[in-house]
């Protein structure tokens, strides 16, 4: 084998242990928004906990791959093609990152949400709205792996459809609390949980633009498509 040959074999070594740990990272993730969202339908102030808690792994994950992926650009000297790899796997890493704050978020209004009275209906919602938000991590990190750019591109054109589903609750949160006066803190603390799960998709139609660039060299033409026309600043999240 020759030192050149010998150099690419130990990156592709180095880089696939980085895309184990984004793959293993984005489980986490995409089982801590569920798990959070299930522990508000629920109630189950155990579960909530436990998704808190499991955001420090998450984290770990994260510092691990930037550790690795800066080792990887100082000993290897990938040229353009691999770096925009390299780089890439740190920009998901840091949107995974991001994600497992906010199912954080969510448990920490679930164990508030625990305590008050519920808002008919809104919990069902809000467990389809997690749930497509969940699949979207699924197809993005699919796609990852596979240098899907096609699967990518349907994760970003079905953004549209999570905004919708953050813009029909809004609206909902707004009825509850214009009809009964007693329902506004609980229908607040659902509309920043519906806003953090809201910018979990905006983080995997990042992600997937990334992939995009990675397949193809090139980020996708025009603006991602937006269908979230409420307030934007409502429901900042917060560690």
């Amino acid at each position: 084998m020759t030192s050149k040959n010998h150099i690419a074999t130990a990156f592709d070594r180095d880089l696939e242990a980085i895309q184990a740990m984004i793959t293993r990272m984005g489980g986490l993730v995409e089982a801590a928004i569920l798990d959070a969202v299930r522990a508000l339908e629920t109630r189950d102030v155990d579960l909530a906990g436990r998704v808190r808690r499991g955001d420090a792994e998450i984290d770990a994950l994260e510092e691990r791959i930037n550790i690795e992926a800066a080792r990887l650009i100082a000993l290897r000297a990938p040229t353009a093609a691999d770096l925009r790899t390299v780089l890439s796997a740190m920009k998901i890493a840091a949107a995974l990152e991001r994600c497992g704050d906010y199912a954080k978020n969510l448990a920490k209004r679930s164990d508030v949400l625990s305590c008050m009275p519920p808002v008919e209906g809104a919990t069902g919602s809000i467990r389809r709205m997690g749930k497509a938000v969940q699949l979207q991590l699924k197809q993005v990190l699919d796609a990852y792996i596979h240098r899907d750019a096609d699967l990518a591109e349907e994760v970003r054109q079905g953004d549209h459809e999570v905004d919708q589903m953050y813009n029909t609750l809004f609206r909902e949160f707004l009825t509850h609390m214009m009809e009964d006066p007693s329902n506004i803190s609980a229908c607040m603390h659902l509309h920043f949980i519906a806003k953090n799960i809201e910018r979990v998709g905006d983080h995997a139609t990042a992600m997937a633009e990334q992939v995009i660039y990675l397949a193809t060299g090139a980020l996708p033409d025009g603006d991602r498509p937006k269908a979230d026309n409420t307030a934007s600043t409502g429901g900042v999240a917060r560690r």
